[in-house]
C-alpha cells in the first residue's frame, strides 16, 4: 500500500477507491497543503442514477470528508451528445425540459450524500451547458479541436469497440471525448477545480482533459480513478436497464434497495462496506470476518448503512422491519411493493408483472412452470389463475426466495 500524505488519498487508498493516479506525488502533496476542489461528471439521461454510480458518488463524499470540495457536474451539454463508452447503441435524443427534470430529480440523491452550500468546502452543482451552450462551433475547432489528433481519438477503448462491433458511431458521439476534457479545462479556470475522478472507463477521457488544461493554459491539474467495481459473480453493479437499482425513491421503493445490499455475495460484503458505508476500518474487519450463518448479521449491518446513507434513518429502519416481519415472522410487512385489484380481479402472471418481479408475462409463466410463483406461501401451478382479492384485505405474491409483493384488495 503506498504510504500517502494527504488525508485525501490515504482515507482513498485505506478504502479501496484508487486504481489510476495520473501523478500520485504531486496530487498528494497539493492535498496535503490546500483545499482541493475536485469533481466527477454524471449525465442526465434518467431520473435517477444508479449504484452502478454510487462509488462516484461517494468519491465525492470521501473528498468532502477529507476537508476538500466537492464539484458535482451534470452533462446538460454532453446529454444531449452521449457518451459512448461502454455503448454499443446510439443514445435517444432527449429534450431541454426531460433533461433539466432528471437533473433537479438526480439532486435531491445527491443532497442525502454531501452538504452543498457556500462554505469553502461546501458541494457545488454545475451544468455543464451554462458553457458548452455558449461556445460556438468554429471557436470550439480552433481553441480545442487542434489539441486532439484523430489517430489518438481512434485509439481509445470507447470508439475502437464500437468499431470492432460494426456498431455506428455518430459524429455526435465522436465529439464526446473533446467536450469532457472541455469541462475539466473550463472548472479549472471557472472553479478552480483541481481533480477529476471517474471509474476506470473513463481514464482516457480523464487525461485527455488534464492534458488539455496543460497544453492551453499551463495549468496542473489531476486525474484520479476507482476499479471497475463488480459483484463477485464479475457483473457490473447497476447497470442492468431491467432491473437497475436507482437511487431514487420515485424509482425504486427503498425496501428493494435494502433487499439489494441484503441479498449480496458473502464474498462482496467487506468491499461493499469499505466503498458504500461511512462504518469505521475495524468495525468493517470484525463483520468480514464473520463466518457461517453469521455473515448474514454483517450483510444486514451493510443493507441498513447503505440504505441509511441513501434513503435516510426511516427508510432503512423501516426496510430492515418489513424484511423481519416477512421472512422471520411469516407476516406481511408494510414497505413490500404492492398493487390494488378491483372486484375483476388480476391474472396470476400479470400480478407478477405488476409488481415488477418477472419483465413480461411470458417471464412470470415460466416461473409458475418452475414452481417458484407462491401465494400465501402455496405453490401455484397456473399462470392463468384468476386472483380475486376481497375488499379490504390482502395476500402475499411471492417469486423465488428473495421477492415479496402485496396485492391489495379494494
Amino acid at each position: 500500500m503506498t504510504q500517502y500524505t494527504s488525508d485525501l488519498l490515504r482515507l482513498l487508498e485505506e478504502r479501496g477507491y484508487i486504481h489510476q493516479v495520473t501523478d500520485a506525488h504531486a496530487l498528494d502533496a497539493l492535498a496535503s497543503r490546500q483545499i482541493v476542489p475536485g469533481y466527477v461528471g454524471f449525465d442526465a439521461t434518467a431520473p435517477s442514477l444508479h449504484v452502478g454510480n454510487l462509488v462516484s458518488i461517494m468519491l465525492l463524499r470521501r473528498l468532502q470528508q477529507a476537508g476538500h470540495k466537492p464539484v458535482v457536474l451534470m452533462g446538460g451539454g454532453t446529454t444531449r451528445i452521449g457518451d459512448p463508452t461502454g455503448k454499443d447503441e446510439v443514445r435517444k435524443m432527449l429534450s431541454d425540459e426531460a433533461i433539466e427534470g432528471n437533473i433537479a430529480s438526480i439532486r435531491t440523491a445527491f443532497e442525502r450524500f454531501l452538504t452543498f452550500g457556500d462554505g469553502p468546502t461546501d458541494a457545488v452543482m454545475v451544468n455543464n451547458h451554462d458553457w458548452l451552450g455558449k461556445i460556438g462551433y468554429i471557436e470550439m475547432l480552433q481553441k480545442v479541436g487542434t489539441h486532439f489528433t484523430v489517430n489518438r481519438m481512434l485509439s481509445f477503448d470507447s470508439v475502437k469497440l464500437r468499431l470492432e462491433r460494426e456498431q455506428p458511431m455518430t459524429f455526435l458521439e465522436f465529439n464526446y471525448m473533446i467536450l469532457q476534457g472541455y469541462d475539466f479545462r473550463h472548472l479549472s479556470l471557472d472553479q478552480g477545480v483541481r481533480l477529476q475522478m471517474g471509474g476506470s472507463d473513463q481514464w482516457g477521457n480523464i487525461v485527455n482533459g488534464v492534458e488539455l488544461a496543460r497544453r492551453m493554459d499551463g495549468t496542473e491539474v489531476f486525474g484520479l480513478t476507482t476499479p471497475l467495481i463488480t459483484k463477485a459473480d464479475g457483473t457490473k453493479m447497476g447497470k442492468s436497464v431491467s432491473g437497475a437499482v436507482w437511487l431514487n425513491e420515485a424509482s425504486l421503493p427503498s425496501y428493494d434497495y435494502w433487499q439489494f445490499w441484503r441479498n449480496c455475495d458473502d464474498r462482496d460484503v467487506g468491499k461493499f462496506l469499505r466503498l458504500f458505508t461511512d462504518l469505521p476500518l475495524d468495525e468493517i474487519a470484525r463483520l468480514e470476518a464473520l463466518e457461517g450463518s453469521a455473515i448474514n448479521d454483517a450483510k444486514v449491518v451493510l443493507a441498513n448503512e447503505a440504505t441509511r446513507l441513501c434513503r435516510g434513518e426511516e427508510a432503512a429502519l423501516a426496510a430492515q422491519a418489513t424484511a423481519a416481519q416477512t421472512f422471520a415472522g411469516g407476516g406481511l410487512g408494510e414497505d413490500l411493493p404492492s398493487i390494488e385489484v378491483g372486484a375483476d380481479g388480476i391474472r396470476l402472471g400479470a400480478a407478477c408483472t405488476a409488481l415488477g418481479f418477472t419483465a413480461s408475462n411470458g417471464e412470470a409463466k415460466r416461473k409458475v412452470t418452475e414452481g417458484a410463483v407462491r401465494l400465501d406461501d402455496v405453490v401455484m401451478t397456473d399462470p392463468a389463475e384468476l386472483l380475486q382479492v376481497a375488499p379490504g384485505t390482502t395476500v402475499k405474491l411471492s417469486v423465488g426466495k428473495k421477492k415479496h409483493g402485496v396485492i391489495k384488495g379494494i
